[in-house]
């Protein structure tokens, strides 16, 4: 039960990031910022 748990919260957890981190790719002015802030997740992971 507690690993149930466990899991429903890791997958909830992983889709909220995935929503902000596909908001914040979404909000890009341009092409060249959206490749920018895809260059800075690669390498730095989320961060505004």
């Amino acid at each position: 039960m507690f690993a149930y748990i466990l899991e429903k919260l890791s997958n909830w957890f992983e889709s909220a990031e995935r929503a902000r981190r596909e908001a914040y790719l979404a909000s890009s002015s341009d092409v060249v910022d959206l490749e920018r802030r895809l260059r800075s997740l690669e390498a730095h992971g989320y961060s505004i």
